[in-house]
């Protein structure tokens, strides 16, 4: 018993867990030293990593890279050809003594390439289903256990997380949406949904984003990243009877999402991109000054719309609240229409919808000409390690 414990006082555990870590990075940095390559995104850029690891880390990835049958295998059948060559190369043997030792060397060479087995395949795959961005850190995770999280590709992350079965990864993202919704990201957050609207985990981050901006209507509106959101994203916003924001900040918003969208697509004019808002807009809440220095000069709100606003403010029974809005109501539903939108997933080629589930109501994404946000300024950084 004593001889055990003076044993054990004897040793000493070293552990260089960054060492490993950066060491893996680099292996997977490394195209020559990897045997598989993914073709990520529309773009098709590569990402490399190493089979072995992947299968380690992922079930889902073991399954991918070896059980299914590489196209390399399928050709081993042709062998006989070359089993024919070796021996009649190997018959002629005796008349090798003729030549000099460089050519013996070189045909000695030669033969031992010819049965050399190929052990080792480097397989390409096509990954669409993730944004070159988010497929990367996917793989640095893997390959090192750590990963640094930021707003911009957090949302794919996740998803890609809990596609492959990451579920440390996946729980961390989640644990990390909490503390990095804020004014300087939420834009960003909003703007890769559209990309992951069919994953399951994005409803419920989108319910959290949304309830955010919610409470913070007016700061998210002036926000100059709010431009770069899809259209359909933007009407989301406006649509919701719980946006704490007031009307004229609402006008403003859509006026410069619709000037942004216009420079950008100089062939559609902005009255007609505007006119995608004003349904959202409740003018006859604009004060009557406002309404005539700043909205009316512009010439993009139909007259009409102003005068029942300014009619209604007078004496609101003189007014039918129909014609408060561009689109008539019908039977009281219109702001439960306008808050029922559906969206065309990017990736669904089949043109299929999500719904993104709300307390209030079921809000979907209206199908329109989108935008893609660069990014949000500012983004804090999660710091994962596994």
């Amino acid at each position: 018993m004593t001889t055990g414990l003076g044993d054990e006082a004897d040793l000493s555990v070293f552990e260089n867990k960054s060492g490993l870590a950066e060491d893996l990075k680099f292996l997977a940095s490394m195209p020559e030293l990897c045997d598989v390559t993914f073709l990520v995104g529309d773009t098709r850029e590569p990402v490399c990593a190493v089979k072995a690891v992947l299968a380690a880390r992922s079930r889902v990835f073991q399954k991918m890279l070896y059980t299914t049958p590489s196209p390399q295998r399928k050709k081993e059948p042709s062998t006989g050809p070359n089993k024919l060559r070796l021996f009649l190369k190997r018959s002629s043997e005796p008349l090798l003594n003729l030549q000099n030792p460089a050519e013996k060397r070189g045909y000695t060479q030669q033969l031992a390439s010819i049965h050399e087995p190929a052990t080792h395949t480097h397989q390409t795959l096509i990954a669409e289903e993730f944004e070159p961005d988010v497929f990367r850190q996917l793989i640095e995770y893997i390959h090192t256990g750590c990963v640094t999280l930021q707003p911009r590709t957090l949302l794919g992350v996740m998803n890609a997380a809990d596609y492959y079965g990451l579920d440390e990864l996946r729980r961390s993202c989640v644990g990390f949406v909490q503390c990095c919704i804020n004014v300087d990201t939420v834009c960003a957050l909003l703007a890769s949904a559209e990309r992951y609207i069919q994953y399951k985990c994005t409803k419920s981050l989108v319910q959290k984003v949304l309830e955010f901006v919610d409470e913070h209507g007016n700061e998210v509106l002036n926000l100059g990243s709010f431009t770069l959101l899809p259209q359909h994203v933007v009407r989301l916003v406006l649509c919701r009877d719980e946006l704490k924001a007031d009307e004229f900040t609402k006008f403003q918003a859509a006026l410069m999402w619709s000037k942004k969208y216009c420079d950008s697509n100089p062939n559609i004019s902005l009255k007609e991109t505007l006119s995608n808002f004003l349904e959202f807009i409740r003018f006859h809440q604009i004060p009557a000054n406002v309404l005539m220095r700043e909205i009316h000069p512009l010439g993009l709100v139909p007259d009409h719309l102003i005068m029942n606003a300014l009619a209604y403010q007078a004496d609101p029974t003189c007014v039918d609240p129909a014609k408060l809005s561009p689109t008539p109501q019908r039977g009281g539903r219109r702001r439960s229409q306008a808050r029922s939108m559906s969206v065309q997933s990017s990736l669904d080629p089949y043109g299929s919808s999500t719904t993104l589930n709300s307390e209030s109501a079921s809000s979907e994404i209206e199908s329109s000409p989108r935008l893609s946000s660069d990014g949000s300024r500012g983004s804090p950084l999660g710091r994962l390690s596994n």
